[in-house]
């Protein structure tokens, strides 16, 4: 269908043409659209506390204690089923969050803003790997951890961004994938190449050099930190791109540990969802899938703009590092993910393929049409509150998902 065609250009040339620019850090209550007092978002489309998987609960009443509205965990979790607090989905406010997503009015959010369409996007910093709030961990470690983050962190980073004018990411990111990064489960080079720009202006905006020394440390010593800097960035290269009328192309894809849903351009703000898999991959010393949790978090807007699991050509040591089959077969994943793509990213390219561009642009028409859903690379978390992570793999996003997509946005079009 002509229409349909037309769009999806439309769609993918908004893609391509993005402009994403790293510019403050700022705490999440000064910038997030309408997040006010004793209001959490998360990960995944829209959910109450009664379906919300044990990891979520427990960083819901994480969050709770380190925002001052509970005494303790056990109050915390009270108040939230008893409707104390207000939920949301990050997506509904220009945000995005890793696994549990937790996104609050103090903690400091990364800024990115698309200069091609001026708007901009928000997520948390990254707080490392383990126990940690993203994998619902909830204890004293994890709060004081957040408030090192509130406190030093952010408003180091966002004086040095400030003074640097801003990061450019795409460059980063080509680069990143020309060193073996992927951006999800694989950020070694990206966090490095992040430190270096914004090392010197840490120095010269802050005079505490205890601070300074902890910054550089925490930042060098966290392999997933680019992260949650890759996440702002791919949201805001894809909200541009809704509500394109016919268009068939993918905007959002996230979960909840409960649902997994996705958002189409020519459907607007609309989620489709079901069920939401499970993880296979690798755990941790003595963890097994028994103890694993089903899939979650909005990080999936990685492989929405075509990295992540669309991108493991360009990082084999990530194939097995997720369970996902031995290195030499990294590249099978991406040109699989080509089969359900509208086009390439020519800035974003693999030289193991060739320099073939990154997959970009999911069709739910391809998904339906192959019978290929999108590879997911993720992170495990453990199933009960308070653990953490214990293990990383990969996911396929649930067919009915696309398949009820693809139904709605023929009903919109008058195709039976």
């Amino acid at each position: 269908m002509e229409l349909i065609e037309n769009a999806n250009k439309e769609a993918v040339r908004r893609m391509l043409a993005a402009e994403p620019i790293l510019v403050d850090v700022v705490p999440a209550g000064d910038i997030v659209p309408d997040l006010h007092d004793q209001m959490i978002l998360h990960a995944g489309p829209p959910t109450e506390w009664c379906r919300m998987c044990g990891p979520m609960q427990g960083a819901i009443s994480g969050i709770a204690v380190f925002e001052g509205w509970a005494k303790d965990l056990k109050q915390a979790a009270t108040a939230a089923a008893a409707g104390h607090f207000s939920f949301d989905a990050n997506h509904h406010h220009d945000a995005v969050g890793p696994m549990t997503g937790m996104t609050t009015a103090s903690q400091p959010v990364l800024v990115v803003e698309n200069q091609k369409t001026g708007n901009q996007s928000y997520c948390t910093i990254n707080e490392g790997l383990g126990k940690v709030m993203r994998f619902g961990g909830n204890d004293a470690e994890v709060l004081n951890r957040l408030a090192w983050i509130r406190d030093t962190l952010g408003p180091a980073l966002g004086s040095a961004l400030r003074d640097v004018g801003g990061i450019q990411l795409k460059p980063l990111i080509a680069r990143g994938l020309s060193m073996g990064d992927e951006m999800h489960q694989r950020n070694v080079a990206c966090s490095g190449l992040f430190l270096r720009a914004v090392a010197a202006a840490i120095t010269k905006t802050n005079s505490d050099t205890r601070k300074i020394s902890e910054v550089l440390d925490f930042i060098s010593a966290n392999d997933q930190f680019h992260l949650n800097i890759a996440m702002a960035m791919g949201k805001a290269i894809m909200d541009p791109v809704s509500h394109i009328e016919g268009s068939s192309i993918v905007t959002a894809m996230s979960r909840n540990g409960t649902d997994f849903g996705i958002r189409v351009s020519g459907t607007g703000n609309e989620w489709f969802t079901a069920p939401v898999e499970m993880p296979e991959g690798l755990y941790f010393a003595g963890y097994s899938e028994v103890d694993a949790n089903p899939d979650m978090g909005d990080s999936t807007i990685i492989e929405t703009i075509g990295l992540g699991g669309f991108a493991m050509g360009a990082s084999p040591a990530v194939a097995g590092f997720v369970g996902a089959g031995a290195a030499s077969e990294a590249a099978q994943y991406t040109r699989s993910m080509g089969e359900i793509c509208a086009s390439e990213n020519p800035e974003w390219t693999i030289p193991a393929l060739d320099y073939l561009g990154v997959p970009t642009g999911i069709d739910i028409r391809l998904v339906v049409d192959s019978g290929i859903t999108p590879t997911i690379n993720t992170g495990i978390a453990h199933r009960q509150p308070g653990i953490g992570q214990v293990g990383a793999g990969v996911v396929r996003a649930p067919m009915a998902c696309f398949e009820k997509a693809l139904q709605r946005l023929a009903e919109k079009l008058g195709i039976g």
